[in-house]
């Protein structure tokens, strides 16, 4: 009993002690995380450094202090680019963190995480989760951050008016510190995209102010961005090279590899303009080692571009061929990505559409089923005929739908194709084409036109009949859309007379398709047809480049193009450049003064 008298206080003491040390342990850990939150975009290795300590210190951590930790370490590796750990863990988080906000934090970082890694529709649909929550939310810069994911998504998927939309949201009632310069950054990402940016850059300037205050560098950089082209398209090349120039050590020491590779494109592009062949070369190919970071991008595209212009000034050919086939394979790319983030945009919206219409349904056959209970207690033959009409109802609205989408997509395949061919009709295609050029007008993007006439096509309707000649549109038609892609136009405009839109082209890309489409056309076997003769066809291209993006100019240049062929002795292409003299000769005369000549036997060389 004495010992355990005189043990009393000292087992006292160290109960106290024990109580300070875990006190003061959960003071640091608050203190670290604290400090974290506030470095983790703008001192990357002071916060490396914190998460060591923070996962040191994780044992004494309160369940949502780990969770938050959880949280930081996710969002370093997001900044690394290592998505394929960030997102698993994040997914973790949202599914099964002790609080809201830790919930809608890890959602609003994922929906980066798959805008970034191009899961658009992941991301769409983790947006759509992650708002739901907003409403809970009571810190008014947390809920201002998840309106800033919404603002970054719809910019990514070229939504930009929902992204300004939500960016104005924020800075209507403008947040604290972080989240301003953040809204700031999508508003002027939208603003230019969609070409309404101020002619003067008294907001970039105050973005970029805010920003820097807010120790934000990879934001204030990306403003400098925007602020960099808006002075190029206003002609001040310069001062937007030296902008760059200047900020180009701040912008590496950032580490963030989509920022370093869009800045050096940039600043590629800007001085390949200028001339600065040396120095435009070296920023190309620190973009292209960004790429990993950046895939089926813009900047991209434009490094591989501005080395294939390089090359070309220097008179290197194989270098330029080889930088022009990346480059086309990076163009390409961007391209299909562009129509993914499309299709990942309206795939979500209508699964969205379609879980309210369920939702709707749910609820009016509820609001049906009560009905039928109170009338079931009345006389349950009534109920029986209720159930009975309104199966009958839901089953005419449905085939009354099933025949109305039926009979539109008829009508609309029948008022847009060729019957013969199957190609597009002279209408649609002129109407797909004008669209199509006015939007490479808006994106500065190429286009070309090819035109062709089959030759000496009367005589075979002469010599054959009508049912071979539909047998050779037929087959030339057939022939001809594997040179196309998803998003070029190909139609017959009338008789024998077919016309390719390619977008993204330049005019000698689209010359050798056209050359590549002439020899597929040659080598067609005309004997299924049940006579054995040589299908040719003379070609003529026109280009954006050279013919501006007015449909009909194009078609004209291209049409004169054709005829030239024909002249030159037909089954050959021709192209159009401004330098070239072209004879007025109108397409009768020039019909008139071809003489007559034999089909000649399969295999033969065309005339």
């Amino acid at each position: 009993m004495l010992v355990a008298r005189k043990l009393l206080p000292w087992v006292i003491f160290t109960g106290i002690c024990l109580a300070l040390g875990n006190g003061n342990a959960a003071t640091s850990v608050a203190a670290l995380l604290s400090r974290a939150e506030a470095v983790r975009s703008s001192d990357p290795g002071e916060f490396q450094q914190l998460l060591v300590e923070l996962e040191e210190a994780r044992p004494n951590a309160s369940s949502a202090q780990r969770d938050q930790i959880a949280y930081l370490q996710a969002y370093r590796q997001s900044y690394l680019g290592r998505y394929n750990i960030a997102i698993p863990a994040l997914q973790k988080l949202a599914r099964d963190a002790t609080t809201v906000e830790t919930r809608y934090r890890a959602g609003a970082l994922m929906v980066n995480g798959y805008a970034v890694t191009r899961q658009f529709t992941e991301g769409l649909r983790q947006l759509d989760q992650t708002l739901e929550l907003v409403d809970r939310i009571e810190d008014t810069d947390l809920r201002a951050h998840g309106l800033g994911v919404a603002a970054v998504m719809y910019n990514e998927i070229g939504e930009y008016r929902l992204g300004l939309h939500y960016a104005e949201r924020i800075l209507a009632n403008p947040p604290h510190g972080r989240a301003r310069c953040f809204a700031g950054q999508y508003r002027a990402e939208a603003l230019w995209q969609l070409k309404r940016l101020p002619a003067s850059d008294a907001m970039l300037r105050d973005a970029i102010q805010h920003c820097v205050a807010e120790d934000e560098a990879v934001i204030a950089n990306l403003l400098r961005g925007t602020l960099a082209r808006q002075w190029a398209s206003q002609g001040q090349r310069g001062k937007a090279i030296a902008l760059l120039q200047q900020h180009m050590p701040e912008i590496e020491s950032t580490r963030y590899a989509r920022l370093v590779g869009e800045a050096h494109s940039l600043l590629a592009e800007l001085l390949l303009a200028q001339g600065s062949l040396v120095e435009a070369e070296r920023n190309a190919r620190a973009a292209i080692s960004h790429g990993p970071a950046m895939p089926h991008s813009q900047p991209l595209v434009a490094a591989f571009k501005a080395l294939y212009e390089i090359a070309s000034r220097r008179g290197d050919t194989a270098a330029a061929l080889d930088y022009y086939r990346r480059y086309a394979e990076a163009d390409k790319a961007y391209l299909n990505d562009v129509k993914t983030r499309e299709l990942a945009y309206q795939f979500v919206r209508q699964e969205t559409a379609q879980k309210t219409q369920q939702i709707e349904l749910l609820n009016r056959q509820n609001q049906v089923l009560q009905l039928q209970q109170r009338v079931a207690k009345q006389n349950a033959q009534n109920t029986r005929l209720v159930v009975l009409l309104l199966l009958v109802v839901v089953a005419g609205l449905g085939y009354w739908a099933y025949w109305i989408r039926r009979r539109q997509k008829a009508l609309r395949r029948f008022a847009e194709t060729d019957a013969l061919t199957g190609a597009s009709n002279r209408h649609h295609f002129t109407q797909s084409a004008e669209q199509a050029l006015a939007q490479c007008a808006r994106n500065g993007e190429q286009a070309a036109l090819v035109m062709f006439d089959l030759d000496r096509f009367k005589e075979i309707n002469d010599t054959y009949g009508h049912a071979a000649g539909d047998w050779v549109l037929r087959e030339v038609a057939d022939a001809c859309r594997s040179f196309c892609r998803g998003i070029d136009c190909f139609g017959r405009l009338g008789g024998e007379e077919f016309a390719f839109l390619l977008l993204g082209c330049d005019l000698a890309a689209a010359t050798r398709l056209a050359e590549d489409c002439r020899v597929r056309l040659t080598r067609i076997d005309t004997r299924p047809s049940g006579h054995n003769f040589t299908v040719t066809a003379s070609f003529g291209v026109s280009a954006t480049a050279s013919s501006g993006f007015g449909l009909e100019v194009l078609i004209s240049h291209a049409d004169r193009m054709l005829y030239r062929a024909k002249r030159g002795g037909r089954n050959q292409v021709r192209a159009y450049t401004p330098d070239m003299p072209i004879a007025e000769t109108s397409r009768r005369e020039e019909d008139c003064e071809q003489e007559p000549a034999q089909i000649p036997a399969f295999g033969a060389s065309a005339p």
